[in-house]
């Protein structure tokens, strides 16, 4: 069985996967991968800065020629990040956390698809209002950042397919598994757009404490929170949290977001304690399905292993 999806056809891939653009962790040789077993891999490229992009956009080069895409952190970027990675011909730019308008008609203009990552019913009619070719419905049990007053994964989706129709959608957030796959076609997905499990597979930049972290990690290990990004002093805007694995600051300062924001040692006894290697050098993100990770295999190999196992889930549930 083919797992062919509006999705699929409109990138010319052989399976309803994407990778989720992970800052810090999805770069070139993960996407690459992702590409190669036939999903779309797509380069967490976060604020686009130059000198990182130069170096993983070279490895794509070097290692696929399948259809690949490149995410940014839309409240981080200016036009020029965006101009940048088009002379690379993406088959698609995605746009995640922010207003994406200032953005939108130069990557249609390009003619490279336009992805849009939404967390609220709001956002997914300007999506639409914008042209998406393709929306991702992200639930809030997605590990890294999210809406902090998002909805579950479950619920959020077949409301978005039916607000955004006929725009193709991919569900994000506690998919993990081929059964999470099949789940999201069921809900009236194109597909699933999956990041925890693809962080934990040989070609992810993360460090090997990491990648064990989230091997040996447990759902109810982690938690959305804002305190390790004032604690670290990253500007994310305050309506998105990020789930992580436990850790030492977030224990030390859960649910006193406003005190922490306003210490002026905090960053500084943070910053000690890295080099003192009292607390690991970036937070874990993680999302709820992290449970299922069992083991660090090659992202195209694990591509194939979710679409078989997505055929199967579906199979057996007689919608094949």
């Amino acid at each position: 069985m083919t797992l062919s999806t509006a999705f699929t056809k409109l990138f010319g891939v052989h399976h309803p996967i994407a990778s989720a653009p992970m800052g810090g962790s999805a770069g070139g040789a993960l996407t690459a991968a992702v590409s190669r077993g036939g999903g779309l891999g797509l380069l967490g490229s976060g604020n686009g800065e130059r000198d990182w992009l130069a170096r993983e956009l070279a490895i794509i080069a070097q290692h696929t020629t399948k259809p690949w895409g490149i995410g940014f952190l839309t409240w981080q970027i200016d036009v020029g990040a965006v101009e940048h990675a088009l002379e690379h011909n993406p088959a698609a730019v995605m746009l995640s956390f922010g207003d994406p308008s200032p953005f939108a008609e130069r990557i249609r203009r390009a003619g490279t698809a336009l992805i849009i990552q939404v967390t609220d019913l709001e956002e997914a009619r300007r999506a639409v209002d914008l042209g998406a070719d393709v929306i991702v419905a992200q639930g809030s049990e997605s590990g890294g950042h999210g809406a902090r007053h998002g909805r579950s994964t479950l619920p959020f989706v077949p409301v978005v397919v039916d607000l955004t129709a006929p725009v193709p959608v991919l569900a994000a957030g506690g998919i993990a598994d081929g059964r999470g796959v099949a789940a999201a076609l069921t809900l009236g997905a194109a597909g699933a757009l999956i990041g925890t499990r693809f962080q934990a597979t040989t070609e992810a930049l993360i460090t090997p404490a990491t990648a064990t972290a989230i091997v040996q990690g447990h759902g109810e290990d982690t938690e959305r929170n804002r305190v390790l990004d004032i604690a670290r002093g990253s500007s994310w805007p305050s309506k998105y949290t990020a789930r992580t694995l436990g850790h030492p600051f977030l224990d030390a300062w859960r649910g006193r977001e406003t005190e922490l924001a306003g210490d002026p040692h905090a960053r500084e006894d943070y910053q000690l304690a890295l080099s003192r290697g009292d607390i690991p050098a970036l937070p874990i993100w993680a999302g709820e399905a992290v449970d299922l990770i069992d083991d660090l295999p090659s992202a195209a190999d694990l591509v194939n292993t979710l679409a078989t196992q997505a055929e199967d889930a579906l199979a057996r549930a007689g919608k094949g």
